[in-house]
């Protein structure tokens, strides 16, 4: 009968252990309150001085779609290209460009 008792007891010790080294391993992640914070993001390099091209300047050779190449034209939505090629065909439609120079 003592051996259970003592393996429940071990069992239970250990669980406790864990628990309280897991609580100081996030302890020792997470900065104080009064820590501040940088976040530093990769820019274009490129301050816009005004609305967004139309869409038929940047489409080229008139396909009513922007290349990557195309939209290397624009530093903004060459940046952006993924983000607003919603539907991951490789092409911004003149629909998914006007989406995206609409957002803030």
């Amino acid at each position: 009968m003592k051996a259970p008792a003592i393996c429940t007891t071990l069992l239970l010790g250990i669980s406790v252990m864990a628990s309280a080294s897991a609580q100081a391993e996030l302890q020792a992640v997470q900065p104080p309150p009064e820590t501040t914070v940088t976040v530093r993001s990769a820019g274009t390099g490129y301050t816009p001085s005004g609305p967004a091209p139309a869409f038929a300047d940047l489409d080229r050779n008139g396909d009513a779609s922007l290349s990557k190449d195309e939209a290397s034209s624009y530093k903004l939505l060459a940046n952006d290209f993924l983000k607003a090629d919603s539907d991951e065909d490789g092409e911004i439609s003149k629909s998914e460009y006007e989406r995206w120079a609409a957002q803030p």
